[in-house]
């Protein structure tokens, strides 16, 4: 049978293509480390040559995607101030090529599709971990830890709450059925395993808060536009409110000690302390990108010392804005932190204001989940990550035309409708991009 190459292209023709050059892509975010970088040339050549087929459509117009770039164009540029500008000007350019790979991404993939591969490159990942991963004993708190096949259990747990919210939105989001039904089932209880086996408080809870948050926002969706912000606004100050409540009657030292940990976050508190002090001697522009935790330079090595990093590398502030303004400064925590806040605040105003399927609910999770993971973790700044990846595809979605809908008057909702609605089995037509 003979595949028109236009195909490979097109969101929605592109099943097959899609879930191979996301799983490879999963797969070399995860273990490249490993695997070392001629791993990395896979991934440069499952989206690059999409470019050969149709550019226009593969590239768009670059003009409208300036505030995407920004950040990482400003990372490129800070090479010239760099403490080390060899190690920023390989990174800014990685960097770069990487967020191009995730547009080409974004614009030949749709929902389904980037759900679906997400699925199956979660899984993967998941499971080799499984097969040829070991326990490392923390020495900062005492405890042993599944790690899998990363350095780390927080980045096992990452892929794991990324496996939890695929498996969750291909299913109950987006309504698949057949042979991907039981897969998602299958690749949902491994990562169920690995973040207890993990023991990662932070991918625990925000996995737990966003899955919950993301079931909250799919009852508004069922709502007329106005109710729905009538009722998110409501639902909103309640949720603040009871936040703060829980902080001072202690909730937040109750829900660290059944994790095992205190209040100083396994020494993150004094880390950030530090992280803090380094950006203030560069505030507005920083040391460059990737410039400060380099070999031979004295503060990372006496941080490398006192939290027993004997690699002295792959470790960092466990604060996304931190690290960001340590790296660059006021200016580029401007930028990255624009992007954040663009595909939260972007796919919400699209859940409580349109109606068009499942596409925006599934990206505001997205959204949601690295920008909660941001204030304890470093999904997104560096290249070849999955958090970074996903965060460009989600927010390069907004430069995309929302599919068009009838609007919610002209929709006779009696009781049938709105059972239909809520069961996603029957609710295929309402899927845009299926």
């Amino acid at each position: 049978m003979k595949i028109a190459k236009a195909s490979l292209v097109r969101p929605g023709e592109n099943l097959l293509y899609g879930v191979f050059a996301l799983t490879v892509s999963y797969f070399v975010f995860a273990y490249s480390g490993r695997f070392g970088q001629v791993s990395i040339l896979l991934y440069y050549a499952v989206w690059l040559p999409l470019v050969l087929i149709d550019y226009r459509r593969v590239l768009g117009n670059y003009v409208k995607y300036s505030w995407i770039f920004a950040f990482a164009v400003f990372a490129c540029l800070s090479v010239f101030w760099s403490a080390a500008p060899g190690t920023t000007a390989r990174a800014g350019v990685q960097y770069l090529s990487h967020v191009i790979c995730a547009l080409i991404a974004m614009r030949t993939l749709d929902i389904r599709t980037l759900t679906l591969g997400s699925v199956a490159g979660a899984g993967v990942v998941l499971l080799y971990s499984l097969l040829f991963g070991v326990y490392h004993f923390d020495p900062l708190d005492g405890t042993v830890s599944f790690v899998g096949a990363f350095a780390s259990k927080n980045q096992l747990g990452f892929y794991a709450s990324l496996a939890v919210f695929f498996s969750f939105a291909a299913v109950f989001m987006l309504g698949q059925r057949g042979l991907w039904l039981p897969a998602c089932g299958v690749v949902g209880l491994l990562a169920a395993y690995c973040l207890h086996a993990s023991q990662s408080a932070t991918s625990v809870l925000t996995t737990a808060a966003v899955i919950g948050l993301t079931i909250g926002m799919r009852v508004f969706s069922l709502l007329p536009p106005r109710n729905r912000k009538l009722l998110f606004i409501a639902a909103a100050v309640f949720g603040v409110i009871t936040v703060i409540g829980a902080v001072y009657g202690g909730a937040i030292d109750s829900v660290l000690g059944a994790f095992g940990k205190d209040s100083t976050l396994t020494g993150r508190t004094y880390l950030w302390q530090q992280g803090i002090e380094a950006a203030m001697a560069s505030p507005v522009i920083g040391v460059g990108y990737q410039a400060y935790w380099v070999q031979g330079f004295s503060e990372p090595e006496r941080l490398w010392e006192e939290f027993f990093i004997g690699s002295r590398s792959g470790f960092h502030f466990h604060n996304t804005f931190i690290e960001t303004m340590v790296e660059t400064g006021g200016v580029g925590l401007f930028l990255l932190a624009s992007l954040l806040l663009a595909g939260l605040f972007g796919h919400l105003k699209r859940v409580l204001s349109e109606i068009q399927g499942s596409e925006p609910l599934v990206l505001f999770g997205i959204s949601a989940l690295l920008f909660v993971r941001a204030f304890a973790e470093i999904d997104v700044i560096f290249p070849y990550q999955i958090g970074s990846f996903l965060l460009y595809v989600s927010v390069g979605k907004l430069t995309m035309p929302a599919p068009r809908m009838v609007s919610f008057q002209a929709l006779n909702v009696t009781g049938e409708t709105m059972r239909s609605m809520i069961n996603p089995i029957g609710a295929g037509s309402t899927y845009p991009n299926r």
